[in-house]
């Protein structure tokens, strides 16, 4: 009797280990429990059921492109951690960072009601995911392959969070800017020939499902790779191979390469020594674009910012065609400034932040947020050097309304232009903080004296920054 009590005991514990080890009741293609249990039903993108009684409070997001879409959606205080790439928006340098590459017991230790991965890392370190969902902890995993597949994707991000209504407006603001863009597009009749290159490995470029591909077609191009076969069925890689570029080169107006982590593309000066590559139009013509890929592959609301960087660079005659407001602002003579020099918007990198000495990172401003109008102007300019910012009690301002005086302007000049030396009399030099600098923008003619004065501390003119941009 008493070997028969503590055999069933035995079997009965295994029975309660095994329960408990198969928490939340996540398993691939099997449902255990009634769905009318949970307010969050689907199958994620590496197929586990995925099943929650409601929406998650606490999030740890480990690829960058979720945690991005989150803070689109206003999961500030939600996001309880992020991966170690993971960079925008600002905020998200604030939160705690976990690394899938290394021992899960942070995470463990967290307690957060939702992991978020992609397959990559379900592919890459299993055992990580196996220890979380081990201990009851719910792993999503999502990553849409392709174009058609964005909606989708952000709708699960929004059930899992709550934020479904939040969801739908977004993608209706995403929707319509890509129709203005298409419009847009369609009225262009000679579009330009581009060829996309996503890695420099086997010079792979994207198929027709792709993101890029979509971006090139929403900005009026003419993808030159659109016979891409895919490397398998559904991807949206295709080897193209040195061959096929080069027997299309005088097609290819514009050579896109994206850079980034992810199996970049190369860059520009790589590609215009490649053996064969200098027949290509593009590379004849200096017409060779690095973009980041984090607004151009990365399925994100800043795709956005991908397909106008595109427009930019096939058609600069319209899209940076320059702009002159009444009042010269920092936030004004920003757009000014990027349109005139044709300067590709800054994206900032996970090494962009090691640096400690920086004057400024990227979204620190606290009177220029990701939804102003002039924000990748305003910190393009700021990485070139054009502005300066201001620290008050800790916070950095950048004052956009604020006007420009002609100092400021003569600096910026200096710094993006090549001059000659030559002293030249000025009254009021001494009233100039950088007098030497100030003699040489007024002996090239690119600024004028009023009555022998230069009057540094006034509000700079659009006709002084026409003067000095326009001088030829």
């Amino acid at each position: 009797m008493k070997l028969k009590l503590k055999t069933y005991l035995s079997i009965g514990l295994v029975v309660l280990i095994t329960l408990f080890l198969a928490r939340p009741f996540i398993e691939k293609g099997i449902n255990h429990l009634p769905s009318g249990d949970y307010s969050i039903d689907f199958v994620d993108d590496s197929g586990y059921r995925i099943r929650m009684e409601k929406p998650a409070d606490t999030i740890i997001s480990l690829y960058s492109a979720h945690t991005e879409n989150l803070f689109a959606l206003g999961l500030d205080r939600e996001i309880i951690g992020v991966g170690t790439s993971d960079v925008y928006p600002y905020k998200a340098l604030s939160k705690e960072v976990y690394d899938y590459k290394s021992d899960p017991e942070k995470v463990i230790a967290a307690r957060p009601d939702v992991v978020l991965i992609r397959p990559f890392i379900e592919r890459h370190s299993p055992d990580f995911v196996k220890s979380l969902r081990r201990t009851g902890i719910t792993v999503v995993s999502l990553y849409p392959d392709n174009y058609d597949e964005f909606d989708d994707y952000i709708m699960k991000l929004a059930y899992l969070t709550g934020k479904e209504s939040t969801a739908k407006r977004a993608l209706e603001d995403f929707y319509a800017a890509l129709e203005a863009y298409k419009s847009d597009a369609d009225l262009i009749e000679n579009k330009v020939g581009v060829y996309f290159e996503s890695s420099d490995r086997e010079y792979k470029t994207v198929t027709n499902v792709s993101m890029p591909a979509h971006a090139i077609e929403f900005a009026g191009g003419k993808n030159i790779a659109a016979d891409a076969v895919p490397i398998e069925e559904g991807s949206s890689i295709a080897i193209y191979g040195t061959e096929k570029i080069i027997e299309k080169a005088g097609e290819i107006e514009v050579y896109v390469t994206q850079r980034g982590v992810m199996g970049a593309g190369g860059n520009t000066h790589s590609i215009s020594i490649r053996p064969g590559f200098d027949v290509i139009k593009a590379v004849k013509n200096d017409r060779v674009l690095e973009i980041n890929q984090k607004i151009i592959s990365s399925p994100t609301f800043r795709f956005i910012k991908g397909i106008h960087e595109l427009r930019r660079a096939f058609y600069p005659e319209i899209y940076d065609k320059l702009v002159w407001p009444e009042t010269i602002t920092r936030a004004s003579l920003s757009d000014i400034l990027i349109s005139y020099k044709h300067e590709p918007i800054f994206v900032p990198t996970a090494s962009y932040y090691r640096d400690e000495n920086k004057e400024h990172y990227y979204g620190a401003f606290e009177d220029v947020t990701l939804d102003h109008d002039y924000f990748d102007v305003i910190e393009t300019a700021m990485q070139k050097g054009y502005f300066h910012n201001e620290i008050i009690d800790e916070v950095e301002y950048f004052y956009p309304e604020k006007t420009v005086s002609r100092e400021e302007f003569a600096m910026i000049l200096y710094l993006i232009n090549d001059f000659k030396n030559e002293d030249f009399k000025i009254n009021d030099l001494e009233a100039c903080e950088n007098p030497r600098i100030i003699q040489t923008i007024v002996y090239n003619g690119l600024m004028d004296l009023e009555n022998g004065n230069f009057n540094p501390s006034d509000a700079v003119s659009l006709d002084d920054v026409k003067k000095g941009l326009i001088h030829d």
